[in-house]
Parts: structure tokens; C-alpha cells; sequence
């Protein structure tokens, strides 16, 4: 069985966002699969993917104090300000995280292990 399907995220403010329930809910056919594998890409620029803790919620914070201090706001050197001094970095968290995942499923749900949780950056 294959299954194509585009779905708009609701609008977030930046940091790290857990979103499985909300990839889940539009998934309804995951239930019907015994074995395969979910592809996700975001078609956005400014954002990302990543699979991560998911059961303390300090790791988000964590994540993103670490990526605001490794890709800093307004740094003299950024020529793209098109949209504010947090969009070349914004692009840039993007390229470092990627812009998909790859993930199995197993018996209707998806195969992340127990403390993993799909998370947005943006």
C-alpha cells in the first residue's frame, strides 16, 4: 500500500515543537500497516525535522538554547535579512537538521522507540 498525502502544520512560533500526535492524526491508514516506512519532508526553508527526546520536555529548551548560540541572531556577516535578523539562521538551523525523515513502521505505529518524539524547528 502506498499513501501520498500533504498536510499544512499549524503555524508556530520559532523553537523545537513536538509534532507526532499531530502527524499521526492525519495518518489514519498507519493502522493498516504490518511493516513499512513513513517519509516526511517539510517544504519550508526555515525549518526542519529532527527525532529526539520526547518524554522530558527540557530537552526542547535545551535544543534550542544550544542552536540559538550556535547559529546566532543578527551576526554582522549574514547578507540574507530579507525577512529579520533571524532568518539566515533560521535557514541555516534548517540545513543542519535536514528537511525529512525517514521512519518504520511496525504493526500500525510508528517505530521511534518509546522516549522518541518527531520534532519542528522553526
Amino acid at each position: 500500500m502506498w499513501v501520498q498525502k500533504e498536510y499544512q502544520l499549524k503555524a508556530r512560533a520559532r523553537g523545537f515543537h513536538l509534532i507526532t500526535e499531530e502527524i499521526i492524526q492525519q495518518l489514519p491508514e498507519l493502522k493498516q500497516v504490518k511493516v513499512g516506512l513513513l517519509n516526511i519532508l517539510i517544504k519550508h526553508t526555515s525549518a526542519s525535522l529532527t527525532i529526539n527526546e520526547n518524554a522530558d520536555p527540557t530537552v526542547r529548551k535545551d535544543f534550542e538554547s544550544f542552536f540559538n548560540r550556535a547559529v546566532a541572531e543578527d551576526e554582522p556577516y549574514y547578507l540574507h535579512r530579507d525577512e529579520g535578523g533571524d532568518d539566515m539562521p533560521a535557514h541555516l538551523k534548517a540545513s543542519l537538521l535536514g528537511a525529512s525523515l525517514n521512519i518504520p513502521i511496525t504493526n500500525g505505529r510508528l517505530n521511534m522507540g518509546i522516549w522518541q518524539g518527531v520534532y519542528l524547528t522553526h
